[in-house]
């Protein structure tokens, strides 16, 4: 008998033991979320850096050889909380004391290598009382540039009257372009062979970043003119932003720089557009082979005659890209049984992530930049700074472009599938404001959908693998602990 107790005595002990070593202290945690940060390159902003204010570009040009690596050291930091509380959401505005990681190859004098210092850990900022919304609140958004007016676009290839264009602000950021980092997606596709119709002012096709990737078009306005000029400047911006190339040093870059432009122009010089015009603009998009419709601000698609164009055009494999409404409107629907097209409302947002314009709650799909965006002026394709949700609508058209490049075999609906199912979630997605969130160009055409979905399973898997490690330690815990208070009476019964 006691041979028996001695050999339940030692297996409580090992039980016990187990269970000690498995179990999670205190202590132990906290020693596992306070492990020592990797050793890395980094940089201490300056106040100014030779009488001039600090800017990505410039440090990249500084430690890394080249500006256009400054979107490398955006994504190192965007979302790290600073040593002041503040986080990096704007490429053009640092600030002094911030510690900027650097990629592993950077040298010059001002790098630094080790664990980023700590100090006083900054703490974000303190929710007030009575269960405040976890999600991030729209603020209100940039003030639209004022206009600057300039010559506007002569036609190619003949003589005529100038117009007075109306473009953005001289100023200019360049956080749209660097947030999206469409040139991790270039290696796969530039959009080479998709035809995106810009339904807006026209498009300058004499600016050198457009040329030769610019169709006639046409201007459904007077019934047979031209798209390829431009007079108030918008959808010059728009085609700039999808499909601007490099060929002038320091202009904006457009998401899909090989993809080919055909201008619709659907604005009178009044600046103004009739839905009559804008019905057929749509038609004509869709008739001349466009794949991708970029709608612009001008288009209201509330309008009957603009939406039964807009159910036409859905019964083609086409994707019509326009702005989420600012107030209550029933989405077209196919007006065929095909159905093989399809619309999505995208929403404009600035590099905080304020809404560019107060959106129907629950009516934006995806969200893209929108506020302070660089593009392309007329007369000359120098940069200029736009807000407006069209200029959002055009990022969104351009990674479509990328994506019907990559997989020509995806439906409409399908690229409009996996433009939102690779955003960046803002929020908890679906968001009422912010629908799915952010485009990721990159994203979409590098990872497949099936594959995400894929490795969210493992995940899962995983967790339900972990979670039945735990209940079985559980499990044998409370085993042990029966033993031994059986042990226990048998020791005061005897």
């Amino acid at each position: 008998m006691l041979a028996k107790r001695s050999i339940l005595a030692r297996l409580l002990a090992v039980v016990m033991a187990g269970c000690v070593l498995m179990t999670p202290t205190g202590p132990a945690a906290a020693r596992a979320a306070n492990d020592p940060q990797p050793y890395v390159k980094y940089y201490v902003v300056a106040a100014q850096y030779q009488g001039q204010p600090e800017s990505l570009t410039a440090i990249a040009r500084r430690f890394l050889g080249s500006g256009e690596r400054s979107a490398e050291i955006y994504h190192l930091n965007t979302g790290r909380v600073q040593p002041d509380g503040s986080r990096l959401t704007d490429p053009g505005s640092l600030k002094a004391g911030w510690q900027l990681v650097l990629p592993w190859d950077a040298a010059g004098e001002g790098v630094k290598y080790g664990q980023l210092p700590t100090g006083k850990r900054p703490t974000p900022s303190a929710r007030p009382s009575g269960g405040a919304d976890p999600t991030p609140r729209a603020v209100s958004p940039s003030p639209t540039p004022s206009p600057t007016r300039t010559g506007g676009s002569p036609r190619p290839g003949a003589t005529g009257p100038k117009c007075t264009a109306t473009t953005g602000s001289s100023s200019r950021s360049d956080w749209a372009q660097l947030r999206m980092a469409a040139d991790s997606a270039w290696t796969l596709t530039r959009g080479n062979g998709v035809k995106v119709a810009v339904v807006d002012t026209g498009v300058d096709a004499s600016v050198q970043q457009l040329s030769g990737r610019v169709a006639v078009g046409a201007d459904v306005t007077v019934g047979n003119g031209r798209g390829d000029t431009d007079c108030l400047g918008s959808g010059t911006a728009m085609a700039g932003i999808i499909a601007g190339d490099s060929s002038v040093d320091g202009s904006p870059v457009g998401i899909a720089p090989d993809a080919t432009i055909l201008p619709v122009r659907v604005v009178r010089g009044s600046g103004a557009a009739r839905a009559a015009d804008a019905a057929n603009a749509i038609e004509v998009a869709v008739s001349a082979g466009a794949s991708v419709v970029a709608v612009g601000s001008h288009v209201d698609l509330g309008d009957p005659a603009v939406a039964s164009s807009v159910a036409t055009a859905l019964d083609h494999d086409v994707l019509l890209v326009a702005g989420a409404p600012t107030k209550a409107v029933t989405p077209p629907s196919p007006a065929g049984r095909s159905g093989g097209g399809a619309l999505l409302f995208t929403g404009g947002v600035g590099a905080g992530d304020q809404l560019a314009e107060q959106y129907v709650e629950g009516g934006v799909e995806v969200v893209a930049p929108g506020v302070d965006v660089a593009s392309l002026g007329v007369g000359g394709g120098k940069a200029v700074s736009n807000t407006g949700t069209e200029f959002a609508v055009a990022f969104v058209a351009g990674q479509a472009a990328l994506i019907r490049a990559a997989q020509p075999d995806l439906t409409a609906a399908q690229v409009k599938e996996r433009i939102r199912s690779t955003a960046d979630a803002i929020g908890t997605a679906p968001d009422a404001r912010y629908g799915s969130g952010m485009i990721n160009p990159a994203a979409s055409v590098s990872v497949a959908v099936d594959d995400r979905n894929q490795v969210a399973s493992q995940q899962q898997g995983n967790n339900g693998a972990a979670l039945a490690v735990i209940l079985g330690v559980a499990l044998l815990c409370g085993v042990g602990v029966v033993f031994g208070l059986r042990l226990r009476r048998r020791r005061f019964a005897g």
